[in-house]
């Protein structure tokens, strides 16, 4: 067996709901039917059923489903109920499971047939008469039923593909009346689902039925029996299982004045989920065998249980009245109510602790994204210190860098100016003593102090300049030799002129003007 799909367990279950729903009890040809499906049951159990046994369906539904009509209330063919119910079953007993189980839905025993008298014999020869009157007229009937389902879905899907069609390629339903074409609404028609295989039987059993016995009906579910048995669950609510089997004698006086009655359709719909099938198609035939339904009409009112199963709260074979059948339905409420109360409860204990996660969880992500929130900033806060620090350790760097080259220019400045002091004192010679070729020479300088030194009368002016430079007052100040009466400036032209040709011998009076930048 493949373990793969889910365990042995899981495997072994899976195995024995297959082996209950199609009746096949060779366990080797159901391990193979599994494995050639990846073990997905609902597959498994449609190929079973449409494929290899449906010769083997139809003749025991022929057989079957078909009761003697020997008389209104009894049909010999089958397994009859005395009182047509079942007493209801407590839950623990309905849910109780074990591994050796393969039945799908947990029943009672069922009591031993009741052997036909003469008079059941004597209306049986007259049944068959009537039935083989009436049999060219259920045959057409049928297939009547069959053909409109069968156009009904295909119109269905139709108008799905052509609305989606329609909204894709942008047209569709204009609002306002004006002309020039009108916005498009907003909500478009999307695509709906193709309906499950137990969907489409569903919906062609609803319709058949309304042709058959009207509008006035129980609010039967268009749905598969696992998904209507899910709807149940999720609204806490018992699901109401009708069987139909249109060629039972009792089908249409049952139907009219019980289950279409009004009473009992308010009552089924307020209080129940309500889904029903047609015995002669797959999915209402495998309720038939996981039911075990002895007659019809049959009724059955189940719950989800434990490991996948359904555990069966009542059943109602036979045609009822519509007293009878509400008054076996309000005893299933009053009796197996607190089932669902219970469940209500836990669900809501769930959707509570649920809650409570959520807004715990809410509020660690909100407690965590402050924390992180603030890390980031502190973090931001830190890189931006540490970046003004070094910035200001740079701009600090910076600085002391340019006050070292600044100094040690100066200072190679200054060293140069002491060197040049020192050569231009040097070409100066020495100082001449009197005479009439020496020429005395006064310098005053911007601060009040004043030099005087004595030059050849052909040394060049250029001399006073290497004499004042030489004195290092000025620094590296460029300035100009001036004489006050007459105003001349001994400048540039006039560097090479001799004392005695620029006119300042014997003696001469010069102050020094520094020249603005």
């Amino acid at each position: 067996m493949d373990q793969g799909s889910g365990g042995g367990e899981a495997s072994d279950e899976k195995l024995a709901h297959f082996q209950s729903l199609t009746g096949m009890e060779d366990m080797a040809v159901c391990t193979r039917i599994l494995e050639r499906h990846g073990w997905d049951l609902d597959s498994a159990v449609t190929a079973a059923v449409s494929d290899d046994s449906h010769s083997h369906a139809r003749e025991n539904s022929r057989q079957n489903l078909q009761p003697q009509r020997l008389s209104p209330r009894y049909s010999p063919s089958l397994p009859h109920r005395n009182s047509g119910t079942a007493p209801p079953l407590g839950l623990a007993q309905l849910a109780t499971t074990s591994g050796d189980e393969d039945m799908l839905v947990d029943h009672q025993p069922r009591p031993g047939p009741i052997p036909p008298g003469n008079d059941a014999a004597a209306t049986n020869s007259g049944n068959l008469v009537w039935k083989i009157v009436t049999l060219p007229f259920s045959i057409v009937r049928g297939g009547l039923f069959m053909v409109s389902g069968a156009m009904g879905l295909g119109v269905w899907v139709a108008g799905s593909l052509l609305s989606y069609s329609l909204g894709a390629l942008g047209i569709g339903n204009q609002q306002g009346g004006g002309g020039g074409g009108g916005r498009l609404t907003e909500a478009r028609d999307r695509f709906l689902p193709v309906p499950t295989a137990g969907a489409v039987q569903a919906i062609q059993f609803i319709r058949s039925f309304e042709q058959e016995y009207g509008s006035v009906r129980p609010d039967f579910q268009a749905l598969s029996f696992m998904e209507a048995l899910r709807r149940s669950t999720e609204g806490f609510k018992f699901l109401f299982v009708y069987l139909h089997s249109p060629e039972h004698v009792d089908t249409p006086a049952f139907c009219q004045a019980t289950l279409c009655s009004e009473p009992v359709s308010q009552f089924l719909s307020q209080n129940f989920v309500v889904w029903g099938a047609d015995v002669r198609n797959t999915e209402g035939f495998q309720m038939f065998n996981s039911l075990k339904a002895s007659t019809f009409p049959f009724c059955a009112v189940v719950m989800a249980s434990s490991n996948q199963r359904i555990a069966l709260l009542q059943q109602v074979e036979g045609f009822k009245s519509p007293e009878t059948l509400l008054s076996l339905l309000q005893r299933v409420l009053e009796e197996q109510g607190a089932a669902l109360v219970a469940m209500r409860v836990e669900d809501e204990e769930r959707r509570r602790n649920r809650q409570l996660r959520e807004e715990q969880d809410a509020a660690y992500q909100a407690a965590l994204l402050a924390d992180q929130e603030r890390e980031r900033k502190r973090v931001e806060e830190a890189e931006r210190v540490a970046r003004e620090a070094a910035e200001s350790e740079r701009q600090m760097r910076e600085k002391e860098l340019a006050a070292q080259r600044a100094a040690q220019v100066a200072a190679e400045k200054q060293a140069a100016m002491e060197k040049l002091r020192k050569e231009k004192a040097l070409a100066l010679g020495a100082e001449p003593e009197r005479g009439p070729q020496v020429t005395q020479v006064l310098v005053r300088f911007p601060n009040g102090e004043r030099k005087e030194r004595r030059f050849s009368c052909t040394s060049a002016v250029q001399c006073v300049y290497d004499f004042v430079d030489s004195l290092g007052s000025l620094g590296d100040a460029r300035y100009s030799l001036v004489s006050n009466f007459p105003r001349k400036v001994y400048g540039a032209d006039k560097l090479h002129m001799s004392l005695a040709d620029a006119g300042l011998h014997p003696h001469a009076s010069l102050f020094v003007q520094v020249d603005t930048p």
